[in-house]
């Protein structure tokens, strides 16, 4: 199949992850993304290849499960991969889409049943918005990078997975640097200053934190003056600047300069008896709700860890590895960024916890300086999964139970293979959605050392 031919195909019953539909015509498999099982669609190929890659063109016929998106730009938005189907049937394609990853592990394992979210509508506490053109006239946009474009920008007004609170910052801001006459920043033509808009919001306070990316030095009090005015639900509690000189099309800081209020606020997990600061730069789960839900779940893999250690690797922020301190001896949480560790620590402060340890250091170097045993060891990877320089190490401490959280179930698997071939045994899965409307889950895994019990 040559690189721009247009083909008709019929997509198969199942998905690929992330969201991949598989066509078939003449007898030759094309993987088309966004593709739902029963459509029959106009594609382009795009890449050639044993299975090449191609786009939707046109929808021929519909799957049976279609319906009309509540969403006004879905399609056009790079968000969303599901809002044209009930939810119900997306976590059907989920929870398929998993077990197919697992299939060629053969693996015997309790699969226990999957957790749809409390909500698909306004679940985000934190939202990523660029600046761009409409790629007709120029003329400034504000919302979410376009599907398969660099500088166009779709108006996430209308988004359904936020709160009401961003549209309205969204619409402010975009029409105050309109009026200024203000430009989106052109990376490769080094022109404008205006690149991204990045905004958190307290799922229990209501406190909101709105961060202005830009590049160049430009002098942004005004617009903080008039966004405190703006009448909100919730409360802006700090406005900051962040100048990204980078080439790259994310938020890289620069310099940080604090324009109102603080850089951070307080989220409170209230079913698990946590209060956690959260900063403009650290990570914290964007589903408030269902990470409180994941944590317990990681928890219930860990079963009895009363008189145990644990060691929580690429720990983060510490939330989990904290939550876990509730019932543990020990709890060690090793990660890479540097504030992040010294967020975890304040955060273990913040909650009175004094049977923590977080350490700063690349898991594969720190796992080998350590001397202590673990009990039970819990990874969180990044999404492209473990360095696999780093599992002999993580091997080695010969833990009787990890507990592996994935939201990459591709990556996930590639790991899963290295700990059966040294002799832990996968006994349970768990699907969370953590993520509804998107192609994303978190998957918790219990793996149990085979000889040990």
């Amino acid at each position: 199949m040559k690189k721009g031919s247009i083909h008709e195909v019929q997509i198969e019953d199942a998905l690929k992850f992330p969201n991949i539909g598989i066509g078939i015509s003449s007898d030759r498999k094309i993987a088309i993304k966004g593709g739902l099982p029963g459509q029959r669609l106009r594609v382009q190929i795009f890449r050639k290849g044993k299975v090449p890659k191609a786009q939707i063109l046109e929808v021929l016929e519909p799957a049976p499960q279609e319906i009309t998106p509540p969403c006004p730009v879905f399609g056009l938005c790079g968000g969303c991969a599901f809002q044209q189907i009930p939810y119900e049937y997306e976590m059907e394609l989920k929870e398929a889409m998993v077990r197919r990853v697992l299939e060629p592990l053969n693996l015997e394992y309790a699969f226990l049943p999957t957790i749809a979210a409390y909500s698909t509508d306004g679940y985000r506490n934190k939202m990523e918005y660029s600046f761009g053109d409409d790629g007709k006239d120029g003329n400034l946009t504000l919302g979410m990078r376009k599907r398969g474009s660099f500088y166009e920008a779709v108006g996430a007004e209308c988004c359904l997975l936020a709160h009401a609170d961003f549209a309205r910052i969204l619409e402010f801001t975009l029409a105050y640097f309109k009026e200024r006459g203000e430009t989106f920043h052109h990376r490769r033509l080094r022109t404008g200053a205006l690149r991204h808009l990045v905004l958190r919001r307290g799922f229990s306070s209501g406190d909101i934190l709105a961060n202005l990316v830009t590049a160049g030095d430009g002098d942004y009090s005004d617009y903080a003056a008039k966004l405190q005015e703006l009448p909100l639900e919730g409360r802006v509690e700090g406005i900051l600047n962040t100048v990204n000189n980078s080439l790259a099309d994310a938020v890289v800081a620069d310099d940080v300069r604090l324009l109102y209020g603080k850089d951070h606020y307080y989220e409170e997990l209230d079913e698990l008896g946590l209060r956690f600061k959260v900063s403009a730069f650290s990570f914290f789960q964007t589903n408030t709700v269902m990470a409180q839900v994941l944590y317990k779940t990681i928890a219930e893999f860990a079963g009895d860890v009363a008189d145990k250690t644990i060691f929580d690797l690429y720990c983060g922020t510490g939330t989990i590895g904290i939550y876990l301190s509730k019932f543990a001896k020990r709890v060690i949480g090793i990660e890479l960024v540097e504030e992040a560790v010294e967020a975890a620590r304040g955060n273990a402060a913040l909650n009175d916890v004094n049977n923590c340890e977080f350490i700063s250091g690349d898991v594969r170097k720190m796992v080998k300086e350590l001397d202590i045993k673990p009990d039970t060891i819990i990874l969180d990877p990044p999404r492209e999964g473990i360095n696999p320089r780093a599992i002999p190490d993580i091997l080695a401490f010969d833990a009787q139970c990890i507990v592996y959280v994935s939201c990459k179930a591709t990556s996930m698997v590639d790991d899963l293979v290295a700990f059966m071939a040294a002799g832990y045994v996968v006994e349970k899965i768990k699907i969370i959605d953590m993520f509804p409307r998107t192609a994303n889950v978190e998957v918790v895994v219990g793996l149990r050392k085979e000889n040990l019990k």
